[in-house]
């Protein structure tokens, strides 16, 4: 039987940013400035992937709170924003993720975690949601030194899994990330966490849910079709 492989976005696809809205309460007074907080920072993760501009996920997560901060002309102490960048390591898992895991791996499928973050970072998310047995690898960007959605992150994926990009499927949150995997010869599934609508200018995956388990049962039903 083939063993099908499939990758997790983790922040926002895999794990839940809903956690840190009171740090931006105390520290900003309005839990709406953390939406903007993380579009900023996928913002210049994508500028520094585009020009080739060398950083990590974490630095670029405290640069662009300094940047909210000023943006917004608010003041962010050093133990604030200590506290908020803490918390981004341990978020928690949005509450279909473990029956979804648990699904695939029993179906015999290799789940991968696969993010913007750096690897200590993630091992140590992935470890506070209770989920690192439900992952058979761990992944991150940083040794491409770029960021989803650079099409050389997804061939760089697709050689450390010694696998064709054809033959594997990214999960995903975020309409940018499923168009970049599936330009690069990937599969996709998008999970629609925030009820945005999909981009309509990109490509747009077989499997489209709300909930993570739905996306699972799909996946699995697709795959079956393809094998």
């Amino acid at each position: 039987m083939t063993q099908h492989t499939v990758l997790f976005d983790i922040n926002e696809t895999v794990l839940d940013l809903n956690s840190l809205k009171p740090l931006f309460v105390e520290a900003f007074g309005d839990e709406k400035l953390m939406s903007v907080w993380f579009a900023m920072l996928l913002h210049t993760s994508t500028v520094c992937a585009l020009t080739k501009t060398k950083s990590d996920f974490a630095t670029l997560a405290g640069t662009m709170l300094d940047a909210v901060a000023a943006r917004f002309k608010l003041t962010l102490s050093n133990d604030q924003r200590g506290k908020m960048l803490s918390g981004f390591a341990s978020l928690q898992p949005h509450e279909d993720m473990k029956a979804a895991l648990t699904r695939l791996k029993e179906a015999g499928y290799h789940t991968v975690a696969f993010t913007n973050s750096s690897l200590p970072l993630v091992t140590s998310q992935i470890t506070q949601a209770g989920l690192l047995d439900d992952f058979d690898d761990i992944i991150s960007v940083e040794e491409t030194g770029s960021f989803k959605p650079d099409p050389m992150v997804y061939q760089f994926v697709a050689a450390k899994l010694n696998l064709p990009l054809s033959a594997l499927r990214l999960v995903a949150t975020h309409d940018w990330d499923t168009h970049g995997a599936m330009s690069a010869g990937m599969k996709a599934a998008y999970i629609d966490r925030s009820g945005a609508p999909y981009h309509p200018l990109y490509l747009k995956p077989d499997v489209f849910e709300k909930d993570m388990r739905e996306v699972v049962e799909k996946i699995i039903a697709a795959d079956k079709v393809y094998t």
